[in-house]
């Protein structure tokens, strides 16, 4: 299926949204719940599957081989499209889950493909394809931040994928190595070899707070890392709470403790 080409225009700092401008007869896939607002004239439908064809060109066969894709990658059974039903442009958008920034990506050059994180998609225009990445090492699969499936995007139109905190694009080289904290690689081009290494010393593996292993990204080929990954930010936030059988490690003074008691945070 042809490719949907769409324009967009990406909004604000550290709680980003995009929103794609959809001609008559257009239509952009999004993740459920992603959606952020849209005009009248656009119309919205759930399918079961990737949303990547229409009902009339996937079959039950293809529904079914799309469902099953979304669901070993932790997503849900279905995906939301939205298509253009007016008679001019009209716009909607999608909005970040959480703070940080949200990466176009042009497939076409990404000789089509891109491997993201499985719950990096954000949306796409109608006609890529999301599919699984299996990691074919057993090391990989068990210790890598990622896990053993990560998402596949095909095709040659526009897609968009959600990093957290603050993004960081590199172009590695032929060879170049690129060792990273697990969980910080949002995603990076095919051509990109993607393995985890044990840190070495276990004294460094112990105590150094970095955990046994890193993900070393060889080139060549661009890979995008985040500064926050929201299993960390999930992680930091529950530290913090006390009702979350927390500690408030911030306020450590005996004026926190009586502010705590004062306000009903201590009760």
């Amino acid at each position: 299926m042809a490719m949907d080409v769409i324009d967009y225009e990406i909004f604000g700092d550290d709680m980003q949204y995009v929103e794609i401008e959809l001609d008559p007869g257009e239509a952009a896939i999004g993740e459920a719940g992603a959606m952020m607002m849209m005009e009248d004239g656009i119309e919205m439908d759930t399918t079961f599957g990737d949303g990547s064809q229409s009902p009339q060109q996937e079959g039950l066969f293809g529904k079914l081989l799309g469902a099953g894709k979304r669901l070993i990658t932790g997503e849900s059974l279905f995906t939301t499209i939205f298509h253009n039903e007016g008679k001019g442009k009209l716009r909607v958008a999608f909005a970040a889950p959480h703070p940080g920034q949200i990466i176009p990506i042009d497939l076409s050059k990404m000789d089509g493909e891109f491997i993201c994180q499985k719950d990096a998609f954000l949306c796409a225009a109608r006609g890529v394809s999301l599919g699984i990445a299996f990691q074919r090492k057993i090391g990989t699969a068990l210790f890598g931040g990622e896990g053993f499936i990560m998402q596949r995007l095909q095709g040659d139109g526009m897609a968009f994928v959600h990093s957290g905190g603050t993004l960081a694009e590199r172009t590695l080289a032929p060879g170049e190595l690129l060792r990273v904290d697990t969980g910080c690689v949002v995603g990076f081009q095919p051509s990109v070899n993607f393995d985890i290494e044990y840190v070495g010393k276990l004294k460094s593996a112990i105590f150094g707070g970095e955990g046994l292993f890193f993900s070393t990204l060889k080139g060549p080929g661009k890979v995008w890392i985040q500064s926050m990954p929201i299993s960390r930010l999930a992680g930091r936030i529950i530290a913090y709470a006390p009702q979350a059988g927390g500690n408030t490690r911030g306020e450590g003074s005996i004026l926190g403790g009586l502010g705590d008691f004062i306000d009903g945070d201590g009760l």
